[in-house]
């Protein structure tokens, strides 16, 4: 305690790294205001704020990219003066024309006369003639078009590519003190917030701000300058007319914002509805055994279709509402129209306020400003979803940790003795404030001794090695390490000090040598080498092809247990750390291995404190002190000796573990005493298709970039060339290329809709030729100007504004009926699809599954993106936080996230210029065509005597065309897209799976026995076709007989189970059923006849009523046999002990349970079944010795009357069965009772007296 401590220099991380501390960047205030607007609950962020992350770059592009969007917003309204002042020019020169027609008219000195010698030459009407020159007229025009046309291309392909590229900068330092602040959180907090969510937000949030602040900006500054022009426009040629529009026009602005707002609120409902229904596939392809071994196929399609049809719902809703008010704008523009010209003809024609061009002008820009108004809407919902996105980010990056674990405040001590001190400590997690777990605990853990802590599941072992750590602080009392509480101490510090091995350990997605390296950056090859061989790993890595260079695979997914332990002690062990601390470290390792880890870990225990949290005996017995822990207090401590004298907790441990030892003092294993026994705790080695299917799973579930993009697998360390040469080794599967299916076969599925389509199609025809008719009435109008006689006039535009009003009404009712009819036919195709496609998946064999393309990832997604290498990093820091906070490699993931967040940023700005350079182009092709088409229409009316409506018509009816002919092109890609998609859905759906569930053929037979032989049969899995599992198994079972497999990893206990459930069939050789082949077996009769409990059993996300009914999926199953089931289990009292009781929801797979409730529930849920084969795989493995008891109770009352395979590496539960069978590389070695084996003198005996594994 005396040791001086000197205080190192205390410096603010972030000062040599500028951009770590988001809060230096900007004033502190801002921050406050958001602590205060978050306790007004709700209170969005501010607009500007979302710019936060803007540097002077981003500022400058930002100006420059406002200002060419208000230039080019001043193009339309500026295009409009010219059309007036040329629809002036054509009718002045029209009317000439006419007059100059009638016999005796004459042009003299620019002035019409008459000729007519009956008449004074100087009678005259006096219009002014000659002055015109039509064709030069409309070359000024032409080149004013062109001109803007240029200008439009400049200024919209800067507004678009400035704005998308400042917001791709912002977005990604966004990204970047977002991920930065997650990894300096305390680990209470991400216990309140979910790995899925953060992730979600991480990509999909930022996302929406991206959207706020990129070109929706450009388009509404853009769009409101065209609005406000328009209206000045019209108020400076004519008030009056502009006011009697204007009135009209909120309507059209209303409509058009309705459409944009309702549109993103519905998808929104819709997206939510499928993301639900996503929710369900995910769960249900990741727990497919379960699904398959409990005939839960047809629920799972039913409970699947009912969330679908909430989205369809919402979609046909979405249909309508955007049907009817298309219609209803469409409606009200025509109408406004008729409004217009019916006034204003009375204005041009009665009292000559205005000239044709005028009225047009000001109608034009009145119409134009209405439209970009209504335009601008869907810019604000962009604005606001970036806000709302907003508010969850910034609060997170605006967040202080608690445990700030980049923080360089605090000690560090120049010497270590690792004496550890518990003062009256009280904790709970701030995940579950009710539920104390640590109770006033008190505790000395002297240094360089081993220290085990023992006690029930929940008393509060694990929590308190995590104290040590500091991933929590406690909520009262204090930790200290050589007398100093360790909250004064620097964290990374500490925890530098201390090495962790976890019971389930995490690896990264990288090589061994890598993972081992994560120890201690500065490692050399023959440290790892080193740690390796402490670790007793040394052998088995080198046995690998690329030995330390080997790939483990997403979450270690590619090794077994033990190995994946023996990497995670080397780990540990490489960084010579003065306090280590094992959460059940040895627990998933057989005998050998953990003899030898233990020798290891003993080896290194001088100079090291040493914490270990175990539920072996053998484990715990070589301690130097045993702390026996109760209800979150350290009830006694003592040596082994003295604890058994107690008789306290730790006797009754021991005791209920030693039970199973009578049954071994009498066959006189010479020179052991019963406690001694430890044989009993320690277990057999065990290695399983859990495992393979964990991997499977784990595999599975990677993101599907890996064969869609052509770049290595993702992985957090540096691309080294490991990978390259990895790839090379290992053929990734390449999605084949598929055939595009026919539009026939796709309609067809379609056909039910078919009244649907047709009246779609009938309405959208309608919709169609509103636009050429559109263009022949406006210029059907302005050519009735140029008429000499004002009543022939007047009736004429009459008539125009009463079409006008015609289509308006046809168009409410047309836009409705195309909006309606479609997305009705639409979404209960695509419902239909995704059902067909669901109910496919489903009945695909288990070996389909297995295969990398069909993960469940995969599956539910068939889409990869950019960002899934992002994603990747992100996903695996934030799931692996407490590991990567017990190495302390926070920096290292920022790091290497940041590298990453590179190449988005790259793509994104060359997608801004080809975005900004096609909209440019898409904004300036118009004024292109009208140039043109009106210089030639200056050529062809003097030349060709052309009518100048005729070129407004033409011009009008072409432009509009060619716009809809563009949009119906920028379906094409998605057309093509969709072709081949649909190839893919009718692949799977006509894929005929080896083995079919939904196949009604097969024997079935009354009087269902049990009786099982397996017929000297040989399989190999079809992923991993050169590994041969199962070489000639042979061995039969009789009704209500109990058969036990034992072994060591790998030898196919399990994958012989699987053969049993026919989730595979044999490669050579059968496995007979009461006498019938398997194979010939109807497969859902087979399945109903067989429960299985396996090692870590899936649960599904509903109630434990309803995980308990799963077990028979063929009828309705009444509560009280749920019930009974449960008693049976000895569930019932646990569940009547929670607040909702049977209607509590398990949460996703299960994760709201301990192991033992979870495995208790399985149990249950494989009576209620009330199957003839009951089939246990390393079903109380994972329990503490408590729970086992109750489990293993619970499982014997399950086995009366049953066939029963048993897989089990605890004597205990082996020694009864009536067969036991030793299997090793996949044949069966000896079999016979516990007592004939023992007295064998073979295998099965070497196992249980030394442990050694079978080879």
């Amino acid at each position: 305690m005396s040791d001086p401590v000197i205080l190192r220099s205390v410096k603010k991380f972030g000062e040599e790294n500028g951009g770590f501390e988001s809060d230096k960047s900007y004033n502190n205030d801002k921050k406050s205001r958001l602590q205060d607007e978050k306790k007004g609950d709700g209170v969005r962020v501010g607009f500007f704020q979302l710019f936060r992350f803007s540097s002077s770059t981003d500022i400058w592009l930002m100006f420059v990219g406002s200002l060419c969007a208000f230039l080019h917003g001043i193009a339309q309204p500026g295009v409009l003066l010219i059309f007036g002042t040329m629809t002036d020019v054509f009718i002045d020169y029209d009317i000439e024309l006419q007059e100059l027609q009638i016999p005796g008219k004459a042009c003299v000195n620019n002035t019409i006369v008459w000729t007519n010698s009956s008449l004074n030459q100087t009678m005259t009407n006096g219009t002014r003639c000659g002055l015109l020159n039509i064709e030069s007229e409309m070359i000024r025009f032409a080149s004013y078009y062109a001109g803007i046309a240029v200008a439009v291309l400049i200024t919209g392909y800067i507004q678009i590519c400035f704005w998308v590229i400042a917001a791709a900068r912002q977005t990604q330092k966004m990204r970047k003190f977002y991920f930065r602040r997650i990894m300096r959180m305390e680990i209470g907090w991400f216990d309140c917030n979910s790995v899925g969510e953060l992730n979600t937000r991480f990509s999909d949030d930022i996302n929406k701000i991206n959207d706020a602040i990129a070109d929706q900006m450009a388009l509404f500054i853009q769009r409101m300058t065209s609005t406000i022009c328009g209206f000045l426009l019209g108020f400076f040629s004519g008030w009056k007319l502009t006011l009697v529009i204007i009135s009209v026009s909120p309507l059209i602005g209303i409509g058009a914002a309705t459409i944009g707002l309702s549109v993103s609120k519905f998808t929104d409902y819709e997206l939510k509805a499928y993301a639900k229904a996503g929710v369900v596939a995910d769960e249900v392809i990741s727990s497919m055994r379960t699904v398959a071994a409990f005939g839960g196929e047809k629920r799972e399609v039913e409970r699947y279709e009912k969330n679908l049809v909430f989205a369809q719902r919402w979609g046909i809703r979405k249909g309508i509402v955007m049907g009817f008010f298309t219609g209803f704008v469409w409606c009200l523009i025509f109408l406004c129209y008729a409004l217009a010209f019916w006034y204003g003809s009375t204005l041009v024609l009665d009292e000559g306020e205005y000239t044709p061009g005028t009225l047009v002008q000001i109608f034009l820009s009145v119409i134009v400003g209405a439209l970009n108004l209504g335009n601008a809407s869907p810019c604000l919902e962009a604005f606001a979803t970036g806000r709302a996105a907003a508010t969850s980010i910034f609060e997170t990056i605006d967040r202080k940790p608690i445990i700030d674990c980049m923080s360089e405040d605090g000690y560090k001590l120049d010497r270590i003795k690792g004496e550890i001190e518990f003062h009256s400590v009280t904790f709970h997690y701030p995940s579950r404030p009710e539920v104390k777990i640590l109770n006033n605990l008190n505790m000395v853990i002297k240094p360089g001794e081993m220290t085990a802590l023992v006690g029930p599941s929940g008393a509060g072992k694990s929590t308190a090695l995590q104290l040590i750590q500091r991933l929590y602080d406690p909520c009262e009392g204090m930790v200290t390490v050589d007398g100093h509480d360790i909250r004064s101490l620097n964290i990374q510090w500490l925890r530098d000090q201390i090495g962790i091995v976890e019971q389930e350990p995490v690896l990264f997605s990288t090589t061994i040598a890598e993972n081992i390296r994560y120890g201690r950056e500065d490692a050399t090859m023959e440290d790892i080498v080193q740690a390796a061989k402490e670790a007793n790993a040394y052998n088995f890595i080198m046995d690998l092809p690329q030995q330390f260079d080997t790939l483990v695979g997403e979450g270690g997914g590619q090794m077994s247990g033990g190995q994946k332990q023996r990497v995670a002690i080397a780990r540990a062990l490489i960084r010579n750390p003065k306090i280590l601390l094992l959460d059940m470290a040895t627990s998933a390792l057989d005998n050998e291995s953990e003899a030898m880890v233990q020798e290891a870990l003993s080896k290194i225990q001088h100079g090291h404190t040493i914490i270990s949290v175990a539920h072996r005996l053998s484990t715990v017995k070589a301690a130097d002190t045993i702390i026996g822990f109760e209800h979150g207090a350290a009830v006694e401590r003592g040596t082994h000796e003295e604890l058994l004298e107690r008789k306290g907790v730790y006797f009754t441990l021991v005791t209920l573990q030693s039970q199973g030892n009578q049954a071994l003092n009498e066959e006189d294993i010479k020179g052991k005493d019963a406690t001694e026994d430890d044989m009993l705790a320690r277990t057999f080695s065990r290695g399983s298709y859990q495992d393979s299917l964990r991997a499977s799973i784990r595999q599975r579930s990677k993101s599907q970039l890996s064969y869609l993009v052509h770049e290595p697998p993702l992985a957090v360390v540096d691309h080294k060339s490991t990978y390259e040469e990895d790839r090379k080794d290992k053929d990734i599967p390449v999605r084949e290329e598929v055939e595009p299916a026919p539009v026939r076969r796709i309609l067809k599925f379609n056909a039910p809709e078919w009244p649907y389509m047709l009246a779609g199609s009938v309405g959208a025809a309608v919709n169609g030729t509103v636009t050429p008719l559109y263009a022949f009435l406006f210029s059907q109008i302005l050519g009735t100007f140029a008429l000499p006689d004002k009543d022939e006039q007047r009736s004429q535009i009459n008539g125009v504004c009463l079409l006008f009003v015609a289509m308006g009404c046809v168009s409410l009712f047309t836009q409705f009926l195309q909006g309606y009819a479609f997305a009705k036919s639409g979404e209960l195709l695509t419902k239909r699809l995704r059902k067909f496609g669901f109910r496919a998946m489903l009945g695909q064999d288990i070996g389909w599954f297995d295969d990398l393309r069909n993960s469940p990832g995969a599956l539910t997604t068939r889409l990869a993106t950019d960002a899934s290498q992002v994603q990747g990093i992100t996903n695996e820091a934030l799931s692996n936080i407490r590991t990567v906070a017990g190495i302390g490699k926070e920096r290292r993931f920022i790091e290497t996230l940041e590298t990453e967040l590179e190449k988005p940023l790259k793509t994104a700005i060359q997608k801004a210029n080809v975005y900004g350079f096609c909209f440019a182009f898409s904004q300036c092709i118009l004024f292109v065509a009208n140039s043109a088409s009106y210089r030639y229409g200056g050529y062809l009316i003097p030349n060709e005597g052309l009518h100048f409506s005729y070129v407004f018509r033409v011009i009008s009816a072409v432009v509009l065309s060619a716009t809809a002919l563009g949009r119906t092109f920028s379906y094409t890609p998605s057309y093509a897209k969709a072709k081949i998609s649909a190839a893919r859905f009718f692949e799977l759906l006509d894929r005929q799976p080896p083995i079919s569930v939904y196949s009604s053929a097969g024997e079935k037979w009354n009087n269902f026995q049990g009786k099982i032989d397996f017929v000297d049969c040989k399989f190999t899995y079809p992923s991993r076709p050169d590994t041969q599992v199962l070489n000639g198994l042979s061995v039969s079972i009789s009704p209500g007989q109990t058969l036990a497999f034992v072994g060591s990893s790998g030898c196919g206990k399990s994958t012989s189970i699987q053969l049993l459930e026919r989730f595979y069939d044999p490669d050579q050789g059968k496995v007979m059923i009461d006498g019938h082949d398997s194979k010939k077996v109807n497969i859902q009769f087979l399945r109903s006849n067989i429960g299985i409990v396996s090692q870590e059993p899936v649960l599904f996300a509903c109630s434990i009523m309803d995980n308990i009914k799963y077990g028979d999926n063929t009828k309705e199953i009444p509560v009280e046999r749920v019930i009974a089931a449960a008693k049976q289990a000895q569930l019932h009292d646990f569940v009547m002990s929670l607040p909702e009781k049977y209607e509590t929801n398990v949460g996703s797979q299960g994760s709201q349970l301990s192991r033992g409730e979870k495995q208790r529930i399985a149990i249950a849920r494989a009576i209620v079944r009330d199957p003839k084969i009951l089939l246990l795989d390393e079903a109380t493995s994972a329990l503490d010795t408590e729970s086992e008891k109750t489990v293993q109770v619970a499982l014997d009352k399950a086995r009366e009357g049953r066939t029963c395979i048993v897989i089990a590496h605890r004597l205990s539960t082996i020694q009864n069965a009536d067969i036991i069978a030793v299997m090793a590389q996949g044949v069966v070695i000896e079999k016979g009772t516990h007592e004939e084996l023992m007295a064998q003198k073979g295998a099965y005996y070497k196992l249980v007296t030394t442990g050694s594994p079978i080879s």
